[in-house]
């Protein structure tokens, strides 16, 4: 259950921002909308606003927003109807309307951040020494060491912060560490003897080697005031550092680091999404804004049917100073159509097994 609700909570309002940023940018320059769509496929409630009408449909997996004149084959309109007509409008302002959906992503993950912050507060990790895992079959599990033991000192060199730990073990270069440690109020002396690892970016890639001996520090954060600015500030850094990362997946991707296999779709974003909404409010919050920016990319790639390829086209029209034919852009849609059907059988065959 909470899988399932996860799933609608996490990307419902994603998929309505998103296509609320066509909505509204098409209506500030004054395209008709016919239809304004969350999810795919039959109709489970539609109601007609205006020239309007707004449904909600069986498939949760995506949304649209249908404009008057929109499609090639509809460029040739009644002369009293271009002014609301897609297809007549300036190459800029198309370029916007298209462009907003994944910039509105953007603002939403930005926007999430910041009332978060402001109410809850910036969060800062505490900094401590107690150990929050010792990893199995590590030097500190040989020696004796628990979970929730604190390191007090470490060759004689007492540690107030984890930073103080990591220091003791870096500068042992191998040779047995003795620490002091405190559990259950009493004082305890293990010897670690060190090993040398590889230290590993979140791609899994090696960036150098250091001395360690298998623990992780106790999670644990602190919320600080910063008042709205402060808050912003970190929203906009938190916001830039989710783009950074999903723009850097990608990359990594493509060369191969990360295989093909690691890709997930719907069914593990409703898995996590459950869980996160198991672990609490500012959990999901983190995760739908990591997923509202992966969506504003993954939307912005140069593929025909996405936002990107749209974008692609009208950038090749302004340089042209003429739409591209319509016979080529049905085929490249084709082409991005089979490219997403083929994603898509991908990520569910990597969810299912």
């Amino acid at each position: 259950m909470h899988t399932f609700l996860g799933f609608i909570v996490a990307l419902g309002p994603l998929i309505f921002v998103h296509e609320l940023g066509h909505f509204i940018f098409a209506k500030l320059f004054g395209v008709r909308v016919l239809k304004f769509s969350l999810g795919f496929g039959p109709k489970v409630f539609g109601k007609r606003f205006g020239e309007t009408e707004y449904v909600l449909s069986a498939i949760p997996l995506g949304g649209y927003v249908k404009m008057f004149g929109e499609n090639p084959d509809e460029q040739d309109v009644d002369p009293a109807e271009r002014a609301v007509s897609f297809a007549h409008k300036s190459v800029g302002q198309r370029f916007g309307i298209v462009f907003a959906g994944p910039l509105f992503n953007f603002l939403f993950t930005l926007l999430v951040f910041f009332f978060m912050f402001l109410i809850a507060g910036v969060p800062e990790i505490k900094d401590t020494t107690r150990i929050g895992q010792v990893i199995e079959g590590s030097p500190a599990a040989s020696a004796g060491l628990q979970d929730n033991d604190v390191i007090l000192e470490i060759n004689g060199a007492l540690t107030e912060k984890w930073l103080d730990v990591l220091e003791g073990v870096r500068d042992s270069n191998g040779e047995v560490v003795a620490m002091v440690v405190l559990r259950d109020n009493e004082e305890m002396s293990f010897s670690v003897t060190p090993q040398l690892e590889d230290v590993k970016n979140i791609f899994g890639e090696v960036e150098g080697q250091r001395y360690r001996v298998g623990i992780a520090p106790a999670e644990g954060f602190n919320y600080v005031s910063t008042g709205p600015v402060g808050a912003m500030k970190n929203a906009a850094m938190q916001t830039w550092a989710y783009v950074d990362m999903t723009v850097m997946g990608l990359v990594k991707l493509i060369q191969g680091v990360i295989p093909m296999s690691e890709l997930g779709g719907p069914i593990l974003i409703a898995k996590i999404a459950g869980q996160q909404m198991e672990a609490g409010l500012i959990n999901l919050m983190y995760f739908m804004g990591l997923l509202s920016v992966n969506l504003g990319i993954l939307n912005l790639l140069p593929i025909p049917v996405l936002d990107g390829g749209h974008l692609m086209f009208l950038t090749i029209e302004s340089i042209r100073r003429k739409p591209m034919e319509e016979r080529a852009q049905i085929i490249a849609q084709q082409i991005g159509i089979a490219l997403l059907g083929t994603l898509m059988i991908l990520v569910f065959y990597n969810d299912i097994f």
